[in-house]
């Protein structure tokens, strides 16, 4: 007989970069959620074009080799200098991509709103993300801040579970609409 308290849904975070992508996944239930892998895929050294053919690879590779559910991907809310808005833009273009293209059902939140979920405060800092990423997910060590992205993504789509997708994506109660 199978637990019922047993995670069943994995979920894929990506935390889009034009340099560093992070990635984590993890088996939820809702409630309980554990870390099956989690890493940060690094492109930097590499010509544009180049860089987003390695994200949208590396990220189809992580997608087949772990057959996710779910994908929860950080969506992009301004940046000051839009030539790296442009670039993140494209980089999460290549990671939907490939997401979609294994057929994982994908999901975006605001930066706010997983901050708010996984550390409680929309303003959290990324020092307060890792420490909650590792605590709620007994990690024996922090994770690096762009793998701690990732996972808390991942966690953030977890805990939304079950909420309809337009009341999820509120970014704090302040934007909540029933």
């Amino acid at each position: 007989m199978t637990d019922p308290r047993a995670p069943r849904h994995r979920i894929l975070g990506i935390d889009p970069g034009s340099r560093n992508t992070g990635f984590g996944v993890i088996d939820s239930d809702g409630h309980h959620s554990v870390r099956v892998a989690s890493g940060c895929i690094r492109v930097g050294a590499h010509p544009w074009p180049d860089r987003l053919g390695l994200i949208f690879d590396r990220v189809a590779a992580i997608v087949a080799e772990y057959r996710p559910h779910e994908m929860a991907v950080e969506q992009l809310i301004f940046a000051r200098d839009p030539t790296a808005a442009l670039k993140i833009g494209q980089a999460r273009g290549a990671v939907l991509c490939a997401g979609l293209k294994g057929g994982a059902i994908v999901h975006e939140y605001s930066p706010k709103s997983v901050k708010l979920a996984v550390v409680g405060s929309g303003g959290a800092d990324k020092s307060q993300v890792q420490h909650m990423v590792r605590v709620l997910l007994a990690l024996p060590e922090t994770p690096d801040e762009d793998e701690a992205d990732a996972l808390a993504i991942a966690l953030c789509h977890a805990h939304s579970m079950g909420i309809p997708a337009r009341k999820r994506a509120a970014a704090s109660w302040r934007d909540w609409r029933p």
